[in-house]
């Protein structure tokens, strides 16, 4: 063959291993590549593609095809078989044989040999020279040890060492060779795939001399070494470095056994720059970054390399454990090396590493464990003895790095190592499974809570790190380190059970404040530094329900020689304190280092205030700080305001510096007065401070900068908003702020205006639902800022609309009466012209305007004003067609049917059982053909069966007869009971309506006479009569003709005449009359009590702001009889229950405080409302949970059922029961019964939520299937369990200080 032929194999064969890559760069030894290359035909589809299989095939056919053809021509034919059988088979075989015998099969096998040899040879003598030319390269400098790709690659990849050649390596780098011969196989190996010499047979004996070569102070050598195994680390699959990382740790280990360094100790240093010490620090470095690295992969491998890599590490820090001499471990090294233990924290992440180094901590190694307890057990101790903490401060010596570390250094470096190992650690369950450990610095084993008091004592020393760069002193830091560990354990709650809810932890952490409180010395070195952070922590676990249990109720702290008290208690006093000592500062300098301080602990307090019973319990203590704040807020803004303006040439720096402090301390006070607002008597304590509109105004700036409330709050603005919309101070607060037009606008962009201008890939699909989805979020704030009756009337009474003859296109609503007029009432031509999405908007204010009609009050105040309901009957009129015949049929639309559907719920009254609102979707009528093979859906005759009208009344239809009801058995005795006279006469009565009342409903009679007798006793009972009605004699009597009523009150009557006529309880002759006479002389009574007030308030007025749900309860009640009604009602205004279940007689009454009156709030908000989200919190913790997610509040809901006695939501003779149970059973029955609807609801609340659909659910649908009867147990035990604070609480509602 010649030359030329040679060199085209060559080429041929070197393209063909190139092509063939990617199989043999995944062969793990030259064994494997040369299977895979034999089975390649089996296992490459394009094998016979390639051109050097394609020469070979050319070559063999032209040497053998003669010899070939010759014997299929002697094989035997049979014309008549044609299939191919057994003896086929022989005969072929027998013929492959005679060829392969053949002279020419013998000249074409060698000269073929012969080829492809020279051409192998040919390519391993130029993968020699290229390598002997890289080296040359590198020993002149011209490229580094990391460049490892100018060569050409396939040489790079595949140049296989053979066994002979290891094991010649091997014998080269024994102990005994002379240095040159060793450092030549280095380089020789260090060329090697790591995969072939960690396959050789000599591996074994490679190792051991290469680890006995890393322990020789030949430093060279060393270096090649370890750069064999850095090259091997990032070139080799798990199961390769695996046995190259155990090899040095073993390696490292023998190297500190026969070294034994001693541990600097006195004027004694380390000097790293030993060869030794670096050799050492080196090899430690190499294997800290595979630690850090090797959790990338070590996921994808068997679980057992990653077990050896851990113990192999394990093993080696665990050397010098037991030893009595100090001497320098390996730990102190991998400290200095990695001092916030990054290695330990990412092996700890995943749960598929962090089983395995706990595992191997408590079967194995637990040696760790007990060093690192011991080292902060004795640097707390250190702490305690001493202020010098640390080594004195390095001279500058020019230079930034030393290579010099003294004892103290070192073992500081250990501790802040041991300290995070053991903060990653104690966040998991199986890492707190390791203690209790025993240690040589105490008698008894270290706990979980022993260990975190030790924590919490390093970090209240607050020792400053040694370190010169600034940049690095927090990072280094011990107190920093604790406390980023503390914060992490309360982000956790079962950790946070376990570590920081135990007494010795609260006492450790309040030690400070006690020892402040009782006027000694403080022993912190920094208490300015150190008392923030114990606040920081002990908000953090007020945070949780355990934590601020514990703060309330466990008195577990001891204040004085023999006094206990709560940590609350402790903590209140101790911030009134700081609050006192601030606002009496004469220096500014003293002024601005409390502001520091006290931020801190206002901020905790009013975490504490933050929930119901977090306000109840420190009320009782009478420590409430909102006065104490409010009066330091009212001295930090006037003193911002006095602050001068720089003057030019004068440096501004001073007056600057001090308006930022002055800032600070502002927003501070602001943010924890605005911790009020997420309870209903938080609220109105805030609305007493003075202070409630600058805390609005600062949550709206922090909510347009897209700013979190606070760094402990969760669920954001949504509940504070929402609590105070319930009133109306809150949403003057809100409009006032802004907060009420931005999010009109943010509603208006997002239904008109779309998304941004920006090019869209796919046009939007058409909203199927009324509400898009993009709206959603617009409207259910929308409905929690309107859900209360108070604000909507804060809101709107008096707004008159626009109405405007013309509207531009970017003419854009900006208040609630814009809103209404731009999307409810569209009356016109121009306002539908002026929508871009007519339909959809229209739509939308039409289901808002639904959720607003669902408080009576609400749609009382749009129909005296707006004409609502004539807007909605002209708009149906306007949507009829003309048919044949003379005939009108309303068009059927989104709009019609939302339109109808509010209609009929504004036009009737009642329960689920007493009227029929018809649904919002059209029907959907399923036919099946004959066959039964297909089904289609068809819009039939009839896809909206319900009527729509467009005048008054509505159809029959929509009203549903009453249900009738079973009469008592036990009646009769309740009769003969209520014309008795006996002692103990209320108790007795008590008892027999529970036992009457389970039997089966009670007929109107008897419970009209129940509730007059009952009001009568109690209100001539001294012990029960809570207020002195004013005298109201036969002059007084006379001049109710005076009175005038408000067309929100007309508009009131003909509801309830409407109800009263429709559940069959009124005559239709003498009703309107009757109850025009009452609702006057109600008017004329009440008003003696009230007090003329100069308020902003629109529901500050004389006028109540709504009707007087209670009296025509009471009217229906005693069916129209209003000289009856008129007694049991003055007689009910004596009593306690009054104030709650009839707001209209406690509005701006004489028998509240002033300032109570004058915040308009209702003691049904304050206090009713109040008490069921704080028993809600306790019994009904799902319940809790879904109203907090959705952003709305049960005092919202609560308040609107209530203020209207449960009408449209309970059936009748369900809220007959509500007002006898209060009257009967006491006033706090009102917060039971509210807690017994809840449970009742639970299961649809939970289901409502994930649909996000929870306030309109609750606001709209009526409640199905409830009966008080069914719920009396649970009232009576909640009863049991909370009358003595919840009674005493509503009792004291007269009181000044709330």
């Amino acid at each position: 063959m010649s030359c030329d032929d040679e060199e085209q194999l060559s080429a041929l064969l070197k393209q063909f291993l190139r092509t063939i890559d990617e199989q043999l760069s995944n062969a793990p030894s030259p064994q494997s590549a040369e299977g895979i290359l034999l089975h390649l035909e089996e296992t490459d589809k394009n094998f016979h593609n390639y051109d050097f299989v394609k020469t070979l095939r050319q070559r063999l056919e032209t040497s053998l095809g003669c010899v070939v053809d010759e014997e299929i021509r002697k094989l035997p034919r049979d014309d008549e078989q044609h299939a191919v059988g057994s003896g086929h088979d022989v005969l072929i075989h027998a013929a492959a044989g005679r060829s392969r015998a053949s002279p020419q099969y013998q000249n074409m096998t060698q000269s073929l040999r012969a080829t492809m040899t020279a051409a192998v040879d040919g390519l391993v003598r130029r993968f020699d020279e290229d390598q002997l030319r890289k080296e040359e390269e590198m020993q002149h400098g011209r490229y580094s040890d990391e460049c490892s790709d100018s060569g050409d690659s396939f040489n790079q990849c595949y140049a296989f060492i053979q066994q002979e050649q290891l094991q010649a390596l091997a014998e080269k780098l024994e102990s005994g060779q002379p240095k040159e011969v060793r450092r030549e196989a280095l380089q020789v190996l260090r060329c090697a795939p790591p995969s072939d010499v960690l396959s050789c047979d000599g591996w074994a004996r490679l190792r051991r001399n290469l680890c006995a070569a890393l322990s020789e102070p030949d430093a060279e050598l060393s270096d090649h070494i370890l750069q064999f195994f850095a090259k091997s680390f990032s070139s080799s699959p798990l199961n390769v470095t695996r046995e190259i990382y155990t090899s040095l740790a073993k390696s490292t280990e023998y190297t500190f056994l026969s070294l034994k360094l001693c541990f600097p100790s006195g004027a004694a240093s380390l000097d790293i720059s030993r060869p030794q010490i670096g050799t050492l620090l080196k090899q430690m470095r190499l294997m800290n970054d595979f630690q850090k690295e090797v959790t990338a992969f070590w996921i994808r491998h068997p679980e057992k390399y990653m077990e050896e890599i851990i113990e192999s590490t394990f093993s080696l820090l665990s050397l010098g454990g037991d030893s009595t001499e100090k001497v320098l471990e390996p730990s102190h090294l991998l400290a200095l090396l990695d001092v916030r233990a990054t290695w330990f924290t990412k092996w700890m992440h995943g749960s598929y590493s962090r089983t395995v180094v706990l595992r191997l901590l408590q079967s194995k190694h637990k040696c760790l464990m007990e060093a690192a307890v011991q080292q902060c057990v004795l640097y707390q101790e250190c702490c305690q003895r001493s202020t010098h903490l640390h080594p004195e401060e390095r001279q500058s010596s020019g230079s930034d790095v030393s290579a010099v570390y003294s004892g103290k250094e070192l073992q500081y470096a250990v501790v802040v190592h041991s300290l995070c190992v053991l903060g990653k650690i104690l966040l998991h369950a199986n890492g707190r499974k390791l203690f209790p450990i025993k240690v040589a610095a105490r008698e008894d084993p270290v706990s979980v809570t022993d260990l975190v008091v030790v924590l919490i004592n390093i970090m209240l020393q607050h020792p400053q790190p040694f370190c010169n760069d600034s940049q690095h002193a927090d990072a280094l830091c011990p107190s920093g380190l604790v406390m980023a560990t503390l914060t992490a354990m309360c982000e956790r709650t079962e950790c946070a059970d376990q570590c920081l809810h135990q007494t010795p932890v609260i006492q450790t952490l309040m030690a400070p404040v006690i020892q402040a409180l009782n006027g000694g010395q403080s022993k912190l070195k920094c208490p300015a530094a150190t008392l923030p952070q114990v606040a920081d922590v002990l908000a953090r676990m007020a945070n949780t329900d355990r934590g601020l249990a514990l703060f309330l109720y466990d008195k577990n702290l001891l204040v004085g020689h023999s006094e206990r008290s709560t940590t609350a208690h402790a903590l209140l006093r101790f911030t009134l304190t700081l609050l006192e000592r601030e606002l009496s500062a004469s220096g500014q300098d003293e002024a601005h280092s409390l502001r520091a301080l006290c931020g801190a602990f206002v901020s905790l307090c009013g975490r504490m205030c933050n929930s119901c019973e977090g306000l109840q319990v420190l009320r009782a203590y009478g420590l409430h700080k909102a006065a104490a704040a409010a009066a330091a807020w009212r001295k930090s803004s006037s003193l911002s305001e006095r602050i001068p303006t720089p003057v030019p040439g004068k440096n501004p720096a001073t007056s600057t510096q001090a308006l930022q402090h002055m800032l600070m301390w502002e927003e501070t006070l602001l943010d924890s007065l605005l911790n009020f607002a997420a309870t209903p008597k938080g609220v109105l304590l805030l609305q007493q401070s003075g202070a409630m509109q600058e805390c609005v105004s600062y949550m709206f700036s922090r909510f347009s900068k897209e700013l979190q409330v606070s760094r402990c709050e969760k669920f954001g603005y949504g509940v504070i908003v929402t609590q105070l919309a319930a009133t109306a101070a809150g949403a003057m607060a809100l409009q006032r702020s802004g907060f009420v037009r931005a999010l009109v606008l943010d509603l208006w962009s997002a239904l008109e205006c779309g998304s941004e201008d920006a090019r869209a890939v796919r046009p939007k699909p058409t909203p199927m639902e009324p509400i898009d989805r993009s709206c959603l979020k617009s409207f259910l704030s929308l409905v929690n800022l309107l859900s209360s009756s108070q604000s909507v009337w804060q809101l709107l009474s008096g707004q008159p609309l626009a109405n405007k003859s013309e509207y531009t296109l970017r003419e854009v609503p900006s208040s609630v009466p814009d809103l209404i007029d731009r999307l409810i009432a569209v009356n016109s031509a121009t306002k539908i012209r002026s929508l871009f999405h007519y339909e959809q908007s229209h739509t939308f204010g039409l289901r808002l305007l639904s959720v607003l009609c669902s408080s009576l009050d609400s749609f009382l105040l749009l129909e005296s004003q707006y004409n609502m309901c004539n807007v909605l009957l002209q708009g149906q009129r306007d949507n009829v067609i003309d048919q044949d015949g003379g005939n009108r049929r309303f068009i059927l639309d989104n709009i019609s049917v939302e339109r109808n559907h509010v209609l009929v719920r504004g036009a009737l009254v009642g329960g689920p059982s007493e009227r029929r609102l018809p649904p919002r979707a059209l029907r959907q009528v399923s036919l099946t053909s004959p066959e039964g093979k297909s089904t289609r859906l068809c819009r039939g005759d009839a896809p909206y069966p319900w009527p729509m009208f467009s005048s008054f009344p509505p159809p029959t239809c929509y009203t549903l007869d009453p249900p009738r009801s079973q009469q008592n058995p036990l009646e009769p005795e309740m009769m003969d009971f209520l014309t008795s006279t006996q002692e103990g006469w209320m108790e007795t009565c008590r008892r027999l309506y529970r036992k009457v009342v389970t039997a089966g409903h009670l007929s109107a009679t008897v419970l009209a006479d129940l509730l007059e007798k009952v009001v009568f006793h109690l209100s001539k009972c001294s012990t029960e009569r809570f207020f002195s009605p004013p005298e109201y004699n036969k002059e007084l009597e006379m001049s109710v003709d005076t009175v005038a009523l408000s067309p929100v009150e007309m508009l009131g009557m003909d509801v309830c005449l409407r109800y009263g006529l429709a559940l069959k309880l009124l005559s239709q002759e003498e009703a309107a009359g009757h109850l025009m006479l009452l609702m006057k002389h109600i008017k004329n009574f009440l008003s003696r009590r009230r007090v003329p007030m100069s308020s902003p308030l629109l529901t500050d007025q004389e006028e109540y702001p709504g009707h007087d749900w209670l009296t025509s309860t009471v009217f229906l009640m005693l069916s129209g009889d209003w000289r009856r009604s008129l007694r049991v009602l003055r007689n009910l205004s004596s009593l306690l229950t009054s104030a709650l279940i009839w707001p209209a007689s406690v509005h701006m009454s004489v028998d509240l405080p002033s300032r109570v009156a004058e915040s308009g709030m209702p003691p049904l908000y304050w206090c009713s409302a109040h008490y069921v989200e704080m028993l809600l919190k306790e019994q009904l913790p799902l319940v809790h949970a879904a109203f907090r997610m959705s952003a709305f509040t049960p005092s919202q809901i609560c308040i609107h059922w209530l203020t209207q006695c449960f009408w449209n939501f309970l059936d009748w003779p369900e809220i007959r029961h509500y007002v006898c149970i209060c009257v009967l059973m006491g006033a706090d029955y009102q917060v039971y019964a509210c807690m017994a609807v809840l449970k009742h609801l639970q299961p649809l609340l939970l289901q409502q939520t994930q649909a996000r659909n929870m306030q309109v659910f609750l606001k709209e649908e009526p409640i199905q299937g409830f009966r008080f009867c069914d719920y009396l147990d649970f009232m009576e035990l909640l009863e049991r369990r909370y009358r003595n604070f919840v009674l005493s609480d509503m009792k004291s509602i007269r009181n000044s200080d709330l």
